[in-house]
């Protein structure tokens, strides 16, 4: 799922914005800056931070100061710059934004059809940037007092516990220190969903998806049968994507 930076010096566009994002279920976390200073600090923060990410800028171009075309300019000679979707209430810009390589331009109000159609040209650009973590194949846990290195494979799904994360096999359970935000970009890449703010699990081992009450799913796990693993409303559309259902 994707991590969002919302930059826009008006907060009801923000606030509408965040909205319809949230109703997608495509995104995982959504950050706001009211201006390009702003949004500057929250990039340097996250730059220095190995537990966070912004994929996609929903950026504004009428700001005070520095504009929104300011700012992607400068993101543009970046070497890894997160994708950039202009949101505005001026056509004119356009030729320029994609000058700047955005990835679309949408203009207020935004219609969530036309959201989601910009949204689907971000994932394949992501699926061609060289992923960091994507050579992770084991990680390292606790166990009687002693460094256990388990596979990736044969974990089935990841639970956080308080300041940790409980990792479970088909026949154990393993505690670390790693977070669960931080499993979750080691994990992606090897098959691994945060379907729950509390839960990563591993699709190659989801068996059955359950419907309960009003419309919620569980999953569950093959291997794992006295537990069934939760899915928050806001992932269900992506889960499903990502199952093929």
């Amino acid at each position: 799922m994707l991590h969002a930076l919302i930059v826009d010096d008006e907060a009801p566009a923000r606030s509408e914005l965040r909205y319809i994002l949230e109703e997608t279920g495509r995104i995982e976390s959504i950050a706001e800056a009211a201006s390009a200073r702003e949004a500057v600090q929250h990039l340097v923060h996250i730059k220095e931070s190995e537990d966070e990410r912004c994929d996609v800028l929903f950026l504004d171009i009428s700001m005070p100061k520095t504009s929104g075309m300011q700012l992607a300019e400068a993101l543009h000679k970046l070497k890894n710059p997160p994708a950039i979707i202009f949101v505005t209430a001026y056509s004119e810009y356009a030729l320029e934004a994609f000058d700047v390589d955005a990835v679309d331009y949408l203009m207020k109000p935004v219609e969530t059809d036309r959201l989601m159609r910009a949204l689907d040209k971000i994932e394949p650009r992501m699926k061609s940037t060289p992923n960091k973590h994507s050579s992770v194949e084991r990680i390292p846990v606790e166990k009687g007092g002693r460094k256990v290195l388990v596979p990736v494979d044969q974990i089935r799904f990841i639970e956080a516990k308080d300041d940790y994360s409980c990792i479970y096999t088909d026949v154990d359970r393993f505690l670390s220190t790693i977070s669960l935000a931080k499993l979750e970009q080691k994990l992606s890449p090897h098959g691994f969903f945060r379907v729950h703010r509390g839960y990563i699990v591993n699709l190659d081992h989801v068996e059955d998806v359950e419907v309960i009450s009003s419309g919620i799913l569980q999953l569950g796990l093959k291997g794992i049968e006295e537990k069934k693993i939760p899915v928050s409303r806001r992932r269900v559309v992506a889960l499903k994507r990502a199952l093929g259902l």
